[in-house]
């Protein structure tokens, strides 16, 4: 989970777009309509794109769920039964079009952080955090009488030159275990007492392991641990807080309550976690099949179950089989996530050329390692879902989904900032997926000049952001995704990306388009966000566009995304969101 920070530096503002609301007296049905055998239940009328080959029809009609009719308006007709049948007239209101997906977000630990830790901002500074934030969490803690301080947010950027140290963390609490995760998830700072249950310093107070593979535990001039992980180092320690008390079966239950809301309120109606097993445990995945076993969960999710380079692989590939026993109607734990490097921009990724002064990112694992694994998951029907953004990086992925992969297990590479040209035939050659990071296409101007002047990225890489564009014309199978809550300032919900996928900018910046040649369309995005979600799911045959025989999960939409001006698509939010053929939320 990845998001460069100086990329996105304003919050998004949402702007509310002018309402309408529907009601089946919109279109009546007159006495003498004679009734119809089977008639439907719900017949919706207006301007319909089924992301099917951007096709728009007038109408459709649904029954026990599903749509059994996709059309005009005069064959839908036939369906109405008097009495029964509930019209929708959405005609010159807006779009209605196909529920949309997020194909990786951590919707989990963004809203388990609302409820067990602290949230800390990208302005928070080091002062800021060791006089209000960390005590704060500490004396809530000791109300709770919690066995670990959790917090996130925090910008490395931000705390610099006075990264606050595993010192300063005792001062404040030096009984109970504080882990403090950074904004883009890739780093984390934690007091003495963490780091000693985890052997990075031993009970006598010298220091201990001070090596990871795949992650850096940052020591100080005499050797010690100074308390900041990078990559692997930070997930290493996590697994050492009391993550059963942490999160509970019980929060994971109230948590799914929240984000089944959300989702529905900006148009999501199936989502790619980045990652079930976050807090060491499977109480997200028993909470969301006791939810789905119950008839509760108004929405399908995707569960990977994410491996680190430094578990023993068959230990962990065994735990990850074990986790397909959470399948459900609704919830499909069929997934692997791996971390194959960090961050380009943060001097982590794996990349060709080198960054500027020589050096080479953290590789968290070997492209033999990925391509065994690969065959090993896929072999139990598991896929891969990878984390990945230097170019070298995906080429070496690619080759390990090539020589060790199933074509038709749709591997997935997540995030993707560079790719090397004949990298695209390949993924296109073998069915691989691209889940693209195009929330974080867009920059404040004049960041190309900063990261040539910092060094930040691989000279001729000053200027790229994420391909998406690229993709749709290679044939490369495309989703879009949030990364939620690594947002770094980037919208969530499916409109406010939209429109950077078509712009390149974020309307709170007032920046120039990023990287231009790899704009899309509008259709290619709304392809991208429905139908192609759906086949990364593997559920393109039940959901993902408007099409007989397939549950109707679909929206009616404030305004028509496919010619309100561009710059005022982000406003767009759904006046009712139906899912299987319900209305699950209206405006």
């Amino acid at each position: 989970m990845k998001k460069k920070s100086l990329m996105k530096k304003m919050l998004p503002c949402i702007a509310a777009g002018v309402l309408v609301g529907c009601t089946s007296s919109d279109n009546s049905v007159k006495d003498d309509t004679p009734p119809v055998k089977d008639g439907a239940d719900l017949v919706v009328y207006g301007k319909i794109f089924t992301s099917e080959d951007n096709k728009i029809v007038e109408a459709f009609a649904v029954k026990d769920g599903k749509y059994v009719y996709v059309g005009d308006k005069a064959g839908a007709e036939a369906y109405i039964e008097k009495g029964k049948t509930e019209v929708v007239d959405y005609t010159g209101k807006g779009l209605v079009m196909s529920g949309c997906g997020n194909g990786h977000s951590h919707y989990m630990l963004g809203y388990a952080l609302k409820t067990i830790g602290t949230m800390i901002t990208l302005q928070d500074n080091s002062e800021k955090l060791l006089k209000e934030i960390v005590p704060a969490a500490v004396k809530k803690a000791r109300a709770e009488g919690a066995t670990s301080i959790f917090a996130q947010g925090w910008r490395l950027q931000t705390l610099e030159p006075n990264v606050p140290t595993r010192e300063d963390l005792d001062a404040i609490c030096s009984d109970i275990p504080i882990y403090l995760l950074d904004e883009e998830c890739h780093k984390a700072l934690a007091n003495t007492i963490l780091l000693k249950k985890a052997g990075i310093i031993k009970e006598d107070g010298t220091a201990g392991r001070t090596e990871l593979r795949g992650g850096e535990i940052v020591t100080d001039a005499n050797g010690m641990p100074t308390g900041l992980l990078k990559e692997q180092a930070q997930t290493y320690v996590r697994q050492f807080l009391d993550n059963d008390n942490l999160y509970t079966l019980d929060r994971a239950t109230a948590n799914l309550a929240e984000i089944e809301q959300y989702m529905h309120s900006v148009g999501y109606t199936m989502y790619h976690g980045g990652w079930g097993n976050y807090f060491v445990n499977t109480n997200y995945y028993e909470a969301c099949q006791q939810l789905d076993n119950a008839g509760k969960l108004h929405f399908v999710v995707g569960l990977p179950y994410e491996i680190e380079s430094w578990m023993d692989m068959d230990e962990a590939l065994a735990r990850a089989v074990d986790a397909k026993k959470f399948a459900s109607k609704r919830v499909l734990p069929r997934w692997i996530k791996l971390l194959y490097d960090g961050g380009v921009e943060a001097g982590t990724g794996i990349v060709d050329p080198l960054y500027p002064d020589g050096h080479q990112g953290i590789a968290n694992w070997t492209e033999e390692e990925v391509t065994e694994l690969t065959r090993k998951a896929n072999a139990q029907g598991l896929t891969i879902h990878i984390h990945v953004m230097g170019n070298k990086g995906v080429n070496q992925v690619v080759n390990a989904f090539v020589n060790g992969g199933k074509d038709e297990m749709r591997n997935t590479l997540v995030h993707v900032r560079n790719v090397d040209e004949a990298d695209y035939k390949r993924m296109a050659e073998h069915n691989i997926y691209v889940t693209s990071g195009v929330t974080w296409h867009h920059a404040m101007t004049g960041l190309a000049d900063i990261l040539r002047d910092r060094g930040m990225t691989p000279i001729g890489q000053e200027d790229k952001s994420y391909p998406f564009k690229s993709f749709f014309d290679n044939n490369v199978p495309v989703t879009i995704h949030s990364d939620y809550p690594a947002l770094s300032g980037s919208p969530d919900d499916p409109f406010g990306i939209m429109e950077i996928a078509v712009t390149g900018v974020l309307w709170s910046e007032n920046g120039t388009p990023w990287w231009p040649e790899e704009l899309a369309t509008r259709e290619q995005t709304l392809e991208a966000m429905t139908i192609n979600v759906a086949k990364q799911m593997f559920i393109e045959d039940e959901r993902g566009s408007i099409s007989t025989g397939k549950y109707a999960d679909f929206l009616l939409l404030n305004q028509d995304v496919l010619t309100c001006p561009v710059n005022e698509i982000h406003s767009t939010k759904p006046v009712a969101t139906y899912f299987e053929g319900k209305k699950v939320f209206s405006m």
